[in-house]
């Protein structure tokens, strides 16, 4: 037999079932209902349904067939009228056979009395060899899985599962090892400069968190229409399901779970961490699959990546935050709390919505090759247990991870200093760069205005110097030496001058050694009047010292630091260059300081 498509629809007085079955006969078909039970047969469709409500036969009931589309439509009165059915859209959930109530014992020992009677029984062999007692503890096995239901799985498919969690060998690891392992390896993993980059240059992320997906509009119709009415209603009226997530429901094998109060606190807290890495999945792909959308699913729940078993919503919400800003793309806390806020609203759209989500988590698993074996482990189950869960509890659920809060100090790891640090340093550059600015300007200045005042002493100075070299031609073609030595004499008068204590003096105090011109330049220099006569006066002094000083040391301590280094010539030797070259410096017995003024002076004139 097949089961056909089919979809429930209702308003206050009926119930609509509108049935898909191309290819049968419209002449051949049966259809029976009573109470909470229907069923439907037309060769080769079976479809048997056990409603949320009861409905009764009083005449109203009609049905029709569609040869173009091959539906029928059966609508069918409910018992109670205004009464409302919830599950309508839990296909799986309706599918399931009626529960037989009774007191029979889960567990019963079938007749081995019948078969077995106390004289047929063989006698006891007591003289049977014993073996001496070894206390052999058994290789315990983990728990893991939707509700801790499987075990051992791992040891068949390590191979297959390696690429797909982050914990070794979990059937040998117990819970709170695994929890430890995974708070080391996002410790090791987090790197504050990835963090930091997209917590300054955040321009990529509040492109993300602008976009909506689908529970956002959903939610705000529903928001809205209890405002109007100041009545819940149901999440079914804004959550629509495709036909192909209808044939995935379909697909799924009814099952019963069997969940202590502890595993049902597991796998409440396990489905938040799910809900939470798809919302970001979905956000930051804003809606698109792609190649990495399951291996972000997965590495962002450690549910599914290290089989976590979580003991309250506040360690759901640190642990996906660690992982958010130590495995993705985009590591930024603005995300975490945007996924917070999604599955709060999905939780209160209600079950519906919830189920929407894990088939398409259901999917993604089911294209991405190693990752199919997390829909065995998780998705599956809890796509069958969702749509049996009250809808009490998943309000419940969902008011409590409202009044629970995330801040970053409860991710342990010093995010708040980090960013204290590094605007702290942000600060620092920012000044030491104005202070950069602000110094290059005034840089540019001063140099501005000395350039000015050097080309006027430059030019004056050669003016003088060409004079100099007209006047002084006759006396040194007759010796070459004057004319090398006239070079010697405008490269010092450019150069800066050491002066007798070894200590280099400005261009200004040299021009008045050169010539009257490159005094005249010095005196038009910007320094200040009181210095530069403080500066001639130690000049004088400093001349009045070397004439009282031997000939041979006086000449000795005026020559430059290059010639300081060099060995110092002979006294005689030094005497006759002295003499010979007149022009280099003739210092008099006693020169008078004055007179060696006022004559440069003159010559300026």
């Amino acid at each position: 037999m097949i089961t056909p498509a089919f979809e429930l629809t209702q308003d206050p007085d009926f119930l609509t079932i509108k049935i898909r079955v191309p290819y049968a006969r419209a002449s051949e078909f049966d259809i029976y209902f009573e109470g909470e039970d229907f069923k439907f047969y037309a060769k080769p469709y079976f479809l048997r349904l056990t409603l949320p409500g009861r409905i009764v036969e009083d005449g109203r009931e009609k049905a029709s067939y569609n040869t173009d589309e091959g539906t029928f439509t059966i609508q069918l009165p409910k018992e109670v009228p205004g009464q409302y059915f919830e599950g309508l859209d839990m296909l799986t959930s309706l599918l399931a056979p009626k529960k037989s109530r009774s007191a029979k014992p889960l567990v019963e020992e079938l007749a081995a009395s019948a078969e077995l009677s106390e004289e047929n029984e063989e006698e006891f062999d007591w003289e049977m060899e014993q073996i001496p007692y070894e206390e052999n503890s058994p290789v315990l096995q983990h728990p893991y899985g939707f509700g801790n239901l499987r075990s051992g799985v791992f040891q068949r498919l390590q191979d297959e599962l390696s690429d797909v969690i982050d914990i070794k060998d979990p059937d040998q690891t117990p819970a709170e090892e695994r929890r430890r392992k995974r708070l080391a390896a996002e410790a090791a993993k987090f790197e504050p400069d990835h963090y930091l980059a997209d917590f300054f240059e955040d321009e990529a992320i509040k492109h993300l968190l602008k976009y909506k997906p689908w529970w956002i509009d959903a939610h705000k119709k529903m928001t809205a229409l209890q405002g109007e009415s100041h009545q819940e209603h149901d999440s079914s009226a804004f959550v629509v399901f495709s036909e192909e997530e209808r044939e995935q429901m379909r697909k799924f094998t009814n099952k019963s779970y069997l969940l202590d109060k502890r595993s049902r606190h597991h796998v409440y807290l396990g489905l938040i961490d799910i809900l939470l890495a798809y919302c970001y999945e979905i956000c930051v792909n804003e809606g698109d699959k792609n190649v990495e959308s399951s291996w972000n699913i997965r590495k962002l729940s450690a549910t599914l990546c290290w089989l976590e078993s979580f003991s309250s919503i506040h360690d759901v919400l640190v642990s996906f935050g660690r992982r958010v800003l130590c495995y993705p793309l985009y590591r930024h806390f603005g995300l975490v709390t945007r996924a917070l806020s999604d599955t709060v609203m999905i939780l209160q759209l209600g079950k519906a919505a919830v189920l929407k989500c894990l088939l398409d988590i259901h999917k993604i698993f089911m294209e991405s090759d190693p990752a199919y074996i997390l829909n065995d482990l998780f998705i599956t189950d809890y796509c069958i247990w969702i749509q049996k869960v009250k809808s009490k509890k998943l309000a419940a659920l969902c008011e409590s991870l409202q009044k629970a809060t995330l801040s970053k100090c409860h991710m342990g790891l010093e995010l708040e200093e980090l960013e204290a640090a590094a605007e702290l340093v942000q600060e620092e550059e920012q000044a030491l760069k104005a202070a950069g600015t602000v110094s290059k300007q005034q840089l540019l200045c001063s140099q501005s205005e000395p350039s000015d005042s050097g080309a006027s002493s430059s030019t004056s100075s050669s003016e003088t110097e060409g004079s100099d070299s007209d006047e002084q031609e006759p006396s040194t073609s007759e010796d070459g030496e004057g004319n090398s030595f006239r070079g010697t004499l405008q490269e010092e008068s450019t150069a800066p001058v050491v002066d007798c204590n070894g200590s280099r003096q400005g261009t200004g105090t040299s021009a008045l050694e050169g010539g009257g011109a490159e005094s005249e330049g010095a005196l038009h220099s910007p320094a200040p009047p009181g210095k530069l006569l403080e500066e001639l006066e130690m000049q004088i002094h400093s001349a009045m010292r070397l004439s009282e000083q031997p000939e041979g040391l006086a000449t000795a301590g005026c020559v430059s630091q290059e010639q300081e280094e060099s060995p110092v010539p002979e006294p005689d030797r030094f005497s006759e260059d002295a003499a010979g070259k007149g022009n280099f410096l003739e210092v008099s017995p006693k020169p008078n300081p004055l007179l060696f003024l006022c004559s440069t002076n003159e010559g300026e004139d």
